[in-house]
This record gives C-alpha cells, structure tokens and sequence, in this order.
C-alpha cells in the first residue's frame, strides 16, 4: 500500500509540476509554421508589401491575424504568398474567412502546390508562471541578416523565443494570453505554444505596438480561436492531456514496474502460504480418504478370510458323511471364491502412494486455491480492442482512438501485416508516414497484451533520408519463413536514423472482446492510418 501511494504522489507530482518546454516538441510545431507574404508586382516583377506569420491547422489551411491579410482582401494587386521553413518553394494562397474583431483570419493553399504538418491545439492556455514560447518570422532579425527580396521568397528557418504566461484578459473586445516570448512585427499570425509545442494563442500585438519593444505581449486565445476555427469548417487536433515529457514517462514507467514486480512478490509469499495450508488440507483430504478405503479393504479382505476359513470348515465336516458330500463341494467352492475374494481385497488394497495421486486428481489444472494454472487459458491471440492509457502517454498531435488489432503467433497483425521480431523478443513494425512527416515504430507485447506507438516528428531532410531507406526493402509478407526476423534486419536502417527519443508516445491496453470477426486489413492502427 506504500508503495501505490508512492506511485501516486509521483504521478500527482509530475502533473503538477510546471513543465519545460522540449526544443525537439518546439521543432516539430515549426515544421507546420510559414512567412506570410503580401506580394505586389513593380516593373512586371514581384516584390513583398509587407510579411507576417501564420501555422497551418489542417494540411492546406493556416490560420494568421487578419491585420496580416486584411491590405490584400481590400486590394486585387496584391496575391498572398505562403512560405515554408523548409523545401525549395512557397504556394499561394486566398483568403477563407477574416475577422477583424478578433484578428483572426483563415488561408487556404491552392490546391496541390503545398501541403503542412498541421499543429495540434491544447485544451487551455495553462497556469500563470508556465513557460511559453513564440515561433515565427521577426522581421528585426531578417534586417540584422540583411536579407534581400529574394530570400524573402525562399523558405528560411523559424525563429523561436521562450517567456512565460502571465494571465489572460479581454482586450479589444476579444480575449488574449498575455505572456513575456518576446515578438516583433513579423511574428503576428505565428502560433503561441505550450512546452509541449500545442498551440495556446496567436500572437498578435505588443504592449508597445508602435516599437515593438514593450515587455509583455499579447496572443489571441484559444477561446476566440476554436470558435472561428469551427464557423469555418475546420476541425483542428485538440489535445487535452497532461504535458509530460519521455523522461518523465520513462522514471514514472521505471517506478510502476518496480511497485508493480513489488507488488506481484507480495502476492506471491501471501499466495504462497495460503497455497501452503490449502494444499496441506487438501493433503489431509486426501490421505484421509485413502487410508478410509485402505482400511475398508482390509476390513472386507479378514471378513473374506474369515468366511473362506468357515466355509472350508465345513467342507471338511460334511465331507464326512455321504449324505452330505454335495454341501461339502459347495462349500468348499464358497471357501476358494471367499479366499480368492479376500486376496483379491488385500492386494488391491489403496497405498500410500495413492494419497499423492488423489491430489494430483483433486487439483488438476488449478492450483489448491481453484486458481487456474498459468497458461492454461491466456491465448494472446485473434481479435482485441486496444484503448489508450493516458497516464501513461505522452500525445501532442496523434489521434487517439481506439485501435482495432488483430494479433497472430507468427508476428501478422490484422491478417496481412508482418511484425519484425528481436533478438530481445520484442515485435515491431516501424511504418514511414510521409504525408505527416512522421515515422510511427509500433511495438506489442504479447505477454501483458500492451500496444505502443513510438512517433517521431521529423523535418525535411531527416525525412527525406528515412524515406531512402524505406525504399531499399519491401517487407516480408505474412507466412513467409522467418518473417519476423527478415523484417527486423530491414527496419534497423530506419530506426538508426531516428532520434534518440520519439516526440510522443502513445501507449495502449489490448482486451480481447467477443463477438469481433477477424481483420481484413482496413482498420487504423494507433489512429494513424491502415497498416501498410
């Protein structure tokens, strides 16, 4: 009981505790953060009017101010350009919905020029004091680089700044996150972010709005943000689970294992000396009934003698007399059969040995608690639901619905994909999700029934290098001899390039569940996509 408390208060205390912002989360929010531009034309050439920053919320729409926007929704010339962190171009874009009430405007991409890593939204802007950071494009810094007109229209990277939150007050008429992550003209439209890189406002204006120098600043807060988000048919990622870190979750999983496997010893000796005085009386039982039987035998086998004994007897008395040599045949068989009968008794009699079989009889395939014995009925295999546990999770952007898994002996999963096996015994199957940027390394564990998603959030070139290595193999299909370790071998190249550790990790509980027919293949694993 100590020990839970303990694990308790641990976890209490991690969700309590302010957590700092992870450059490798603030890096996978960029990926999806572009330089929005006012383009012109000057001598049949194009020049940028002016630039914000905007972050996409689906993969072809990106939410910025509408102060950023509003000169070209007013004026025809001008064309609204959309730069990326990475790659080699931009696309244009038109304007979906603007609300100068709350500085709010939606972008859409034309069609097939761009697609993004869209950002997850967080449930709330979190506590006064947690730390916060700005992304986007300040234009102070591209002056003290001395960019020309030309970089501006090539993708450069994001700047990032870290503060902290310092409230929430209307302003304008609408809400706003007030916070310390220094901006400057450039930044308006760029998302706010939370230390797990979630969206919890959009910079808009500082303090001192002419200069940009004022100390505190201000974001559009997700309270006018979602609703406008939704008026305009979009439906963003909101992610309302605790911010935790991996190594948060990799001390706190340590600690559960050990209280656990403490737990598991403690049920173990108590098992043990309940299992100890069961099995001494089903041992009593047992020798009980046996020596019963053992001396009901006997008893039956002298009563045998004892009639075998008589009736000869008398076969010697009638024997006598030729009146009576007829009874003296019949009674001289009675003796034989008697005497046959009670060495019969004696020497099937129930030895001691037979205490031991009557229980093993007795227990059979259940321990002398009833318990069944392991193994007996735990089949890991066919159809099982597997739901997420969040405490033991760590989710930024990824979907979290159920997972539909169906698991075979051999490694194949929902019929039609291989899992790869390790030396260590563990299955895996690593899938390379090129439309979000991502690599997910899913991982099962038979024995305790537990599915887990490793994802990594990559950029463009760590992308495009896994995308190489995923062409050099084809993965073994189901029923293929030595399958699991083919696929292991392949998917080694692949996790050699990731991080050392995934941006989120999604773990989940697997229960097999009645009346659910085997897999065809079409199901999302980890709320991704159909395994490939």
């Amino acid at each position: 009981m100590t020990r839970l408390f303990g694990a308790l208060a641990l976890l209490l205390a991690l969700l309590a505790s302010p957590a700092a912002a992870d450059p490798a989360d603030i890096d996978a929010a960029a990926r999806g953060v572009v330089r929005v531009l006012l383009i012109g034309e000057e001598g049949g050439q194009p020049v940028p009017v002016s630039h914000g920053t905007g972050f996409a919320v689906s993969p072809t729409r990106i939410v910025t101010n509408a102060h950023v926007v509003s000169e070209a929704s007013q004026d025809d010339t001008l064309r609204i350009g959309i730069v990326p962190s990475e790659g080699k171009s931009g696309a244009f874009a038109r304007v979906i919905a603007i609300s100068p009430r709350n500085d709010l405007a939606l972008l859409e991409i034309a069609k097939g020029s761009l697609r993004l890593p869209p950002l997850a939204l967080a449930s709330g802007a979190g506590g006064t004091g947690s730390e916060v950071s700005a992304v986007g494009y300040p234009m102070n810094v591209d002056l003290a680089q001395g960019l020309d007109i030309e970089d501006i229209f090539q993708p450069q990277p994001t700047v990032k700044s870290r503060g902290f939150l310092s409230g929430e007050r209307p302003s304008r008429q609408f809400d706003t996150i007030l916070h310390t992550a220094p901006i400057a003209r450039g930044n308006s439209g760029g998302p706010l972010l939370d230390p797990c890189g979630r969206v919890i406002g959009v910079n808009s204006f500082s303090a001192d709005a002419e200069s940009g120098d004022g100390e505190f600043y201000f974001a559009v807060s997700l309270r006018e943000l979602l609703p406008f988000l939704k008026a305009n048919g979009v439906e963003p990622v909101v992610n309302a689970l605790p911010c935790r870190s991996i190594a948060e979750l990799n001390a706190a999983e340590r600690q559960r294992l050990e209280a656990e496997q403490a737990a598991a010893r403690e049920r173990l000796a108590i098992r043990a000396r309940a299992d100890g005085e069961a099995r001494e009386q089903a041992r009593l039982a047992a020798q009980m009934e046996v020596i019963e039987r053992r001396e009901n035998a006997m008893a039956l086998a002298l009563l045998a003698l004892l009639a075998a004994i008589g009736s000869g007897y008398a076969a010697l008395a009638w024997q006598r007399h030729p009146d009576t040599r007829k009874r003296a045949a019949v009674a001289a068989g009675c003796a034989v059969l008697a005497l046959i009968g009670a060495l019969s008794l004696w020497f099937t009699r129930p030895g001691l040995a037979a205490i031991e079989e009557k229980l093993a009889a007795a227990l059979g395939r259940h321990d002398s608690l009833g318990n069944a014995v392991p193994g007996s009925d735990t089949a890991v295999e066919g159809p099982l639901i597997c739901t997420l546990v969040p405490e033991r999770s760590r989710v930024t952007t990824a979907r979290t619905d159920d997972v539909a898994f169906d698991w075979a002996a051999d490694g194949c999963v929902n019929t039609r994909t291989q899992y790869g096996l390790s030396a260590g015994g563990e299955w895996s199957r690593v899938l390379v999700l090129e439309d979000e940027a991502a690599v997910a390394v899913n991982h099962y564990d038979p024995a305790t029934r537990t599915f887990r998603t490793d994802r990594y959030l990559l950029g463009q070139e760590a992308m495009g290098k896994v995308l190489e290595a995923r062409g050099q193999y084809s993965p073994p299909a189901c029923g293929v001899s030595d399958a699991g370790r083919r696929l292991d071998e392949q998917q080694s190249a692949i996790i050699a390039l990731l991080p050392e550790a995934p941006n989120e990790r999604l773990v989940y509980d697997c229960r097999a569940k009645s009346g659910i027919t085997r897999a065809t293949g079409n199901e999302p694993i980890a709320g991704i996509r159909p395994q490939e």
